[in-house]
């Protein structure tokens, strides 16, 4: 598939990771509708960007966490599009919970926001994608989904239900819909990480180095132009942390 002029749906595609794909994506020619919540700042810069350059973004601002938030946006990219041809699940949550104090609030946070978001986006992106028998499914996981923290325990399990919603979706919409799963491991160390924390995360991959954005981005460039007879595969770009 082409990227350019290509319609693309990307959820939490203001910051971080979520920002440099956004970017990268417009860039190339894609037409990008960038889901955010809170990081309205971030968004309006981003979008002057992108518009700086002649690329075109659509910004749409609304919280996964409520339960008509797929259906409303997947429609609203529609109606500014017509269509959406590559949809990007990026938005996740992460923050530190150690076992023994974990809430329920934060189980049903972390699942709702990192995994039930993503499945519904993808049943209601799928909808217009079969229509025209064709569409690209991105799903971000971590190198975490293989590999659980022990203080981070249902930010890791949801992401273990990304990469088995990856496989369920590439069964469910083949032959028409590629769906792939991206596997990060360091990358963007979170602003609460001290230098102890960020060692330890580089002393398990085997490069014994932080990734960047552009290892993540490159990966999904490849999925979208050159993945056409590749579904239903996670991809790790963890530095090798997965077979440590």
């Amino acid at each position: 598939m082409e990227i350019e002029n290509k319609t693309v749906l990307i959820s939490g595609g203001a910051t971080r990771l979520g920002r440099a794909v956004t970017l990268h994506l417009a860039k190339r020619g894609a037409k990008i509708f960038c889901h955010y919540h809170q990081s309205e700042k971030e968004a309006r810069l981003l979008k002057e960007e992108i518009e700086s350059f002649g690329g075109a973004i659509t910004l749409f601002q609304y919280d996964l966490m409520k339960e008509d938030a797929p259906q409303n946006i997947v429609k609203a990219a529609v109606d500014r599009f017509y269509t959406v041809d590559i949809l990007i699940n990026n938005a996740a949550l992460f923050y530190k919970t150690p076992f023994g104090q974990i809430k329920t609030r934060d189980w049903d946070v972390f699942h709702t926001l990192n995994l039930k978001s993503a499945f519904f986006l993808s049943q209601a992106a799928s909808r217009i994608m079969l229509q025209q028998k064709s569409g690209k499914i991105i799903n971000i996981a971590d190198s975490a989904a293989e590999r659980p923290f022990p203080s981070y325990l249902p930010y890791s399990i949801s992401k273990a239900g990304i990469i088995t919603m990856t496989a369920g979706l590439a069964k469910a919409l083949a032959p028409h819909i590629q769906v792939n799963c991206i596997a990060p491991g360091p990358v963007l160390f979170p602003a609460d990480y001290d230098e102890k924390e960020k060692a330890f995360a580089i002393n398990q991959t085997l490069l014994k180095r932080e990734g960047s954005p552009r290892d993540i981005v490159t990966a999904i460039e490849f999925l979208i132009e050159n993945g056409d007879y590749i579904t239903g595969a996670v991809i790790p770009v963890d530095g090798g942390r997965h077979i440590t």
